[in-house]
């Protein structure tokens, strides 16, 4: 009986959520025009928007972070990835970072907002088939941002893990933008409860989830033992992620 009402309220969900990427589609090209400052407000205010949605069905965001960041040091933010819905509040509560993120090269052709946003804010797409074109790619980036005092946006699984289970971490990726950004700070995420979203499939959305997004301590790079620092960081983001 419960999952009933799931029905009514992903139809109403989807029309929202197809609805605002559809609109502001539009409104990130007429405000790319001006410049990288209006764009990425229209791209702040659309993933406002996008949690608004999401309380449509219920859901409640927790995010925790007890400590200021510094608007003008460079962070590399490592996360756990369980579903698509990690990334607004990302966007959203870190706006002030303005993240890049790194994707894979599908996201950048037939979504609205999303593939526009991804192509021209700054962020990299990836193919994920070809590992010694993507560590060039991120060597690039990575130099990028280290000029610029920019921050990066990271997901080492690769892969989604849609459970609260996360996949081993990839280091390869983070460790060349370790190298590449010796003066950022790591700055660990524990993403919780969003593959709940998803836990029908697409389609009913699940309702009344509680989604906790954590953000640990930034973490100086080391010179050395680099590898060493990302695993304990790994060890941390994974303690604190809840079933």
């Amino acid at each position: 009986m419960a999952k009933l009402i799931t029905y009514p309220l992903s139809v109403i969900y989807y029309l929202v959520f197809g609805g605002l990427l559809v609109l502001f589609d539009g409104l990130q090209r007429l405000t790319y025009l001006f410049g990288y400052q209006a764009h990425k407000k229209c791209v702040d205010i659309l993933n406002f928007f996008l949690l608004r949605g999401l309380n449509l069905l219920g859901t409640r965001i927790v995010f925790n972070m007890p400590f200021k960041l510094d608007k003008n040091q460079s962070y590399i933010v490592v996360a756990n990835h369980q579903s698509i819905y990690d990334i607004p509040p990302l966007i959203w509560y870190l706006r002030k970072l303005h993240p890049k993120f790194v994707g894979k090269k599908e996201l950048g052709k037939g979504i609205p907002s999303i593939s526009f946003n991804l192509k021209n804010n700054g962020s990299l797409l990836i193919d994920r088939k070809n590992p010694k074109q993507a560590i060039a790619q991120l060597k690039a980036f990575g130099e990028r941002l280290a000029a610029t005092n920019g921050s990066a946006v990271i997901f080492p699984e690769g892969t989604r893990s849609k459970t609260h289970k996360p996949r081993p971490f990839k280091q390869a990726g983070v460790l060349q933008l370790m190298e590449t950004m010796p003066n950022a700070k790591l700055l660990g995420v524990s993403i919780s409860n969003s593959w709940k979203l998803l836990r029908y499939g697409a389609f009913p959305m699940g309702v009344g989830v509680k989604m906790i997004v954590t953000v640990h301590p930034p973490v100086t790079i080391p010179k050395e033992n680099k590898a060493l620092v990302l695993k304990e960081l790994e060890e941390t983001i994974v303690a604190n992620i809840e079933a």
